[in-house]
């Protein structure tokens, strides 16, 4: 998928729109991955020689951390975006490691490219949320694993967050966003969030149509004869001092405007300010607190 600027919509917002183009935000978003990388790696029980494949590599997060982690292995960084694959292969060049990794431009739901059992272990970070035949994409991830390989995947469960807004029971009330109590504009906040929602319709985008439950079956059906699952919730207030104009420029995921753009079309230029006014005024007080909603799903297998 390719943005107006000609640009594919993932590099651009890996490289740009997840930290509203903030150094500092993308260092606090960073920091925060690295323990679901750890995590999705231990699972994974990568061994010396072995083969990983990272189905949607993006800016090679993960199979970079098996790279330094186990120094025998070799890595094939698959993706869709060409352009994070080129990303990936300089930053594997001035890394020294080139001569252990393979770049293939390839969808998750898609692995043509690679033959059966032809690796040893697959990786996955934040990627079903974005493909719509979740079947396929086990049926790929188990074909190209050797007997004995393992799965290893990290995946929001984005109908419990209000991340994403949407008419379910778990969404947040209607008088929050972003997590703040908005309840003085509370009138503009609907409608921004129902520019949110037309663009990811909770019962037909791949971002919400899905539960742990359902990535237990889909490894099931797949034929993966050992499947373990952890489920993290996480409903807590936080104390959080952010700067607001990032936030404006920040998308919450490739698909999807950013918050200016979207309270730009939602509300007439009156509405747009007293709206920014009132969120800005409520970011920016040091006792502001935010009630974070997320869960994520890891889930690991084996082929026996």
């Amino acid at each position: 998928m390719m943005s107006k600027t000609g640009s594919d919509i993932w590099s651009k917002w890996l490289l740009q729109s997840r930290f509203g183009g903030n150094p500092q935000q993308l260092k606090s978003v960073m920091e925060n991955l690295y323990p679901a990388r750890d995590k999705v790696l231990s699972n994974a029980a990568l061994k010396e020689n072995e083969v990983l494949l990272d189905v949607g590599c993006g800016d090679g997060f993960i199979a970079f951390g098996a790279l330094e982690k186990q120094e025998t292995c070799k890595v094939i960084f698959s993706d869709i975006s060409k352009a994070l694959l080129d990303q990936a292969q300089s930053i594997a060049q001035e890394m020294d490691v080139l001569e252990r990794c393979q770049f293939l431009v390839a969808s998750a739901d898609d692995l043509s490219v690679l033959g059966h059992e032809s690796v040893d272990v697959v990786t996955t970070r934040s990627v079903l949320i974005y493909v719509a035949a979740k079947q396929a994409a086990f049926r790929e991830f188990y074909r190209v694993l050797r007997a004995g390989g393992r799965l290893s995947i990290f995946e929001p469960i984005n109908r419990f967050s209000d991340a994403h807004p949407s008419p379910n029971a778990h969404s947040s009330p209607e008088h929050f966003f972003w997590g703040y109590d908005v309840t003085p504009v509370k009138d503009l906040a609907q409608k921004v969030n129902e520019i949110f929602r037309r663009n990811q319709l909770p019962d037909n985008d791949p971002m919400l149509d899905f539960d742990e439950y359902d990535l237990i079956a889909f490894a099931e059906q797949a034929g993966f004869g050992e499947i373990h699952l952890e489920l993290q919730v996480n409903i807590q207030p936080y104390a959080e001092r952010r700067d607001f104009e990032t936030i404006l420029r920040t998308a919450p995921n490739p698909k999807m405007p950013t918050t200016e753009e979207v309270i730009n079309e939602a509300l007439t230029p009156t509405e747009a300010e007293r709206f920014v006014s009132y969120l800005r005024s409520t970011i920016e007080d040091k006792q502001a607190i935010r009630t974070i909603r997320n869960a994520c799903a890891y889930l690991w297998a084996v082929k026996v």
